[in-house]
């Protein structure tokens, strides 16, 4: 999601009103509409959360013997963890808690994700990674910033996929976590927050077909998360109203850890 809660852009009013409207005086109007519907939702939003998730890269649960699991999460603002208040409540710590305490072994998490990130970016945060780095397990979640701005789903899924490549060529087993539904931020008002649901169901589906495919685990954050999200949106959200709370990652992580655990060479 990322600066997605700051920016709807210019492109995905455009977009909206083009799919949501057939033509002239009405397409007009429709464009209007959204572009009011945008500021409003950039209004309610702000920028509680600043634009810096906590620094939670450590080895965690050192008790145990063996030597560390290397986890890497990329992507946006969720996988950064920002909305977290504790650095033990960032996606990136509940996820190296919960393979340390079912591998019985300490893990090293290093964060290259990105507050702000579209799919783009995820080669940036893969060069950040040292020459010599060797990850067991990447965790990958991005697309809430590709859908705002309209960058068109083959692109997005494109560099979604290069990045899943690259990771394996350098013996992770990797996990997406695939696009959240945008349907569930309620300070984005209708029917600007059902076209953002639309796009971002199509994005997800396209990344999970795209995982698949390169034999990455794909999990469905809209399936496994998403109703908690919606029902209980005071608990699961942080400030913002827009990124997860310390409940929200927690739920999240429990949602990839099966994941995680079924990439972790075994070796």
């Amino acid at each position: 999601m990322a600066r997605a809660r700051v920016v709807w852009s210019r492109g995905v009013v455009i977009g909206a009103a083009g799919v949501l409207v057939g033509g002239g005086v009405a397409l007009i109007g429709a464009r209007a509409v959204l572009r009011r519907q945008a500021a409003v939702a950039r209004r309610r939003i702000g920028k509680p959360l600043g634009e810096e998730a906590l620094d939670a890269d450590r080895v965690w649960r050192r008790r145990y013997d063996g030597p560390p699991i290397e986890l890497v999460v990329l992507g946006d603002s969720i996988a950064a963890g920002l909305g977290a208040e504790r650095r033990k409540d960032t996606l990136g710590a509940r996820l190296a808690k919960g393979l340390a305490r079912s591998a019985h072994r300490p893990v090293r998490l290093r964060t290259a994700a990105m507050v702000g990130a579209e799919s783009s970016l995820l080669p940036a945060q893969l060069a950040t990674l040292p020459d010599d780095y060797r990850p067991d397990v990447a965790v990958v979640i991005v697309g809430g910033n590709d859908v705002t701005h309209r960058v068109p789903i083959p692109v997005a899924v494109g560099h979604l996929e290069d990045a899943v490549v690259r990771l394996q060529a350098l013996g992770a087993g990797v996990v997406v976590g695939t696009c959240p539904d945008l349907g569930a931020l309620r300070p984005v008002p209708q029917p600007l927050r059902s076209l953002g649901s639309r796009l971002s169901r199509a994005l997800a589906e396209a990344q999970a077909r795209a995982a698949e495919r390169h034999g990455a685990r794909a999990v469905s954050l809209r399936r496994a998360v998403g109703p908690f999200f919606i029902t209980q949106p005071d608990e699961m959200f942080s400030l913002d109203r827009f990124h997860p709370s310390a409940l929200g990652y927690r739920r999240t992580a429990e949602a990839l850890l099966p994941a995680a655990l079924e990439v972790l060479p075994t070796a």
